[in-house]
């Protein structure tokens, strides 16, 4: 195995980044068993996912920049995906569970004559 330090200038805003992403991934987990209704539950993973993979992404991002000694560009087309795809998902999500509640509403209140 190759031992390879990495700069102190890169390593402090690494390790920020990495210990924020994981708080913001708890917090988003913490979110999804407090609330209780599905459009509240699917609020907040989603944005501690975002954020929380988006933070171990650019920390990742500044490490292999600073071991390599220039740019790296492939994490940076894995945030835009994942900044893209999640709200996305988390829309269709909503927007089905919005379209089922409807539904089931109806059929309620059709019974209920």
């Amino acid at each position: 195995m190759m031992e390879v330090d990495i700069p102190l200038w890169a390593g402090i805003p690494a390790t920020i980044l990495l210990v924020l992403g994981g708080l913001l991934a708890v917090t988003g987990s913490a979110g999804l068993l407090r609330f209780r209704t599905f459009q509240s539950r699917i609020h907040a993973p989603t944005l501690g996912n975002t954020m929380g993979c988006a933070c171990v992404l650019a920390s990742s991002i500044l490490v292999f920049s600073a071991l390599s000694a220039r740019p790296v560009f492939h994490e940076v087309i894995i945030t835009l995906l994942l900044i893209v795809s999640s709200p996305v998902t988390a829309m269709l999500l909503m927007r089905a569970a919005t379209y089922r509640n409807r539904l089931t509403k109806a059929e309620a209140d059709k019974d209920a004559r």
